[in-house]
């Protein structure tokens, strides 16, 4: 590498920085200023599955809100925390709770967005799980948002507060491979069978024609929120909407969100270009089966131009520098090919290590340039917010990664080649393309 980017350059570019900005004063949708010693107030939306979890890392702080559609999904967490104020609908919430300082939203994909915004517009810090939103569009607005309003935001990618991340940088920017031209990313994993096992094979890939009654304490309206009306089913709710278009990124925004992240951080990159994808099973309503995705990233001050391919429920070639035996890291991660040797990593960036290991056994690992944040990502957050600073995984930074993932579901879509001009927000070689950048709100919804 002709020129190392430096612990600016990371700071910079990345947003993991934690750059201090003049918070407004209080007022109407401006938030609380705090000092260290204060605890937060903080507010769950979707707290029936990770959401749970993401609270249960912020118990150093009050929670003192609560709010899911589906009361009976959430019922453990709404037992753990007695003393919150319950909620169906997060408007309602957001309206009368006045004491709430920030908000956890762990809802399906397609209402972050919506959900977020809310909350930004309110003056609420926010924590939103990956991938930040449903569209392109939507990862626009919230990262211009998030950078109007003030508040301190967090997308939910917790390899991003990690060590191995910062090791990743490290040792690329100190030349360990050389020059990276090339990334192959994987998860091994996908959503096949979609939905329910039982009713997959009944309909294949599409909806399921019978209409078994709302269960008790759903909200399915608000379920849906901006998406379009279709019947309940347990074939979307709970846990397997993410395979359908229409709610869920799939794999690209679920583990590409993790995997992709060092990625991005490492080597500087900015939108891609171009994005190709060829996909398996491909149909109008579920993610396909399995596809692979190369994005095309151009030259970047000093750094030359890179490839990216993407491969999920599928794998990469294995690299002829990982021994014999050796097995590959499980369900997904990432090797880094430089112009002089190769980097393999997990999922989130985990277990970095140079092949074959006699290279890492030789290598003389540079010091730690980067500022570590010492706890888990949602404290990083936390402690952002009374600091008035940026949390590493901010809007600004993780609204465009999510961008970067959904071009990979838009190529996946056409099941093409598309050239894209993210100046414009438009896919310049073919029209229909364009569609997917921007999703239809439902009657009553908008950002």
């Amino acid at each position: 590498m002709d020129a190392k980017p430096s612990r600016r350059d990371f700071l910079g570019t990345s947003t993991a920085a934690a750059a201090s900005w003049v918070l407004p004063s209080a007022g109407p949708g401006a938030p609380r200023r705090l000092s260290p010693n204060e605890k937060l107030n903080i507010a769950g939306i979707g707290i029936g599955g990770m959401g749970g979890h993401n609270l249960r890392q912020m118990e150093t702080e009050n929670i003192v809100a609560l709010c899911d559609v589906d009361l009976n999904y959430a019922a453990n967490t709404l037992k753990r925390y007695p003393q919150a104020s319950v909620y169906t609908d997060y408007r309602e919430m957001l309206e009368k709770q006045k004491d709430i300082d920030a908000v956890l939203i762990a809802t399906p994909d397609h209402t972050h967005a919506v959900i977020s915004m809310a909350a930004m517009k309110a003056g609420k810090h926010v924590y939103c799980q990956k991938p930040l939103t449903h569209d392109i569009h939507e990862s626009r607005m919230l990262a211009q948002a998030a950078r109007d309003s003030k508040v301190c935001t967090q997308m939910g990618i917790q390899g991003h507060s990690g060590e191995a991340l910062r090791l990743i940088c490290e040792w690329i920017w100190d030349g360990a491979i050389g020059e990276v031209r090339e990334v192959d990313a994987w998860c091994s994993l996908s959503y096949y069978p979609w939905g329910h096992a039982s009713w997959s094979s009944r309909y294949g890939a599409g909806r399921p024609q019978d209409t078994p009654p709302v269960p008790d304490k759903l909200n399915w309206d608000l379920w849906l929120g901006p998406a379009p009306e279709r019947p309940y089913h347990p074939a979307y709710h709970p846990l397997v909407w993410r395979c359908w278009w229409d709610f869920g990124n799939g794999m690209m925004g679920d583990r590409g969100a993790h995997t992709l992240d060092p990625v991005v951080s490492a080597l500087k990159l900015g939108a891609p270009t171009r994005i190709e994808a060829t996909s398996c099973g491909l149909n109008p309503e579920t993610h396909p089966l399995s596809a692979i995705v190369t994005f095309s990233f151009p030259a970047r001050e000093n750094l030359p131009p890179v490839k990216l391919t993407w491969y999920e429920g599928t794998r990469p070639p294995r690299p002829e520098e990982l021994e014999a035996g050796r097995r590959m890291p499980e369900e997904g991660g990432a090797v880094f090919k430089g112009s002089k040797g190769k980097i393999v990593c997990g999922v989130y960036g985990d277990g970095p290590r140079l092949i074959p290991e006699e290279r890492m056994r030789e290598y003389k690992r540079p010091p730690k340039i980067l500022p570590r944040v010492g706890t888990n990502h949602e404290q990083d957050w936390v402690r952002s917010i009374k600091a008035g600073k940026k949390a590493g995984a901010n809007f600004e930074y993780s609204g465009p990664l999510t961008e970067t993932c959904q071009l990979g579901n838009v190529a996946k879509r056409v099941d093409s080649a598309i050239e894209w001009d993210s100046a414009n927000m438009k896919v310049t070689n073919l029209p229909e393309a364009n569609r997917f950048i921007r999703g239809e709100y439902r009657k009553g919804w908008s950002l």
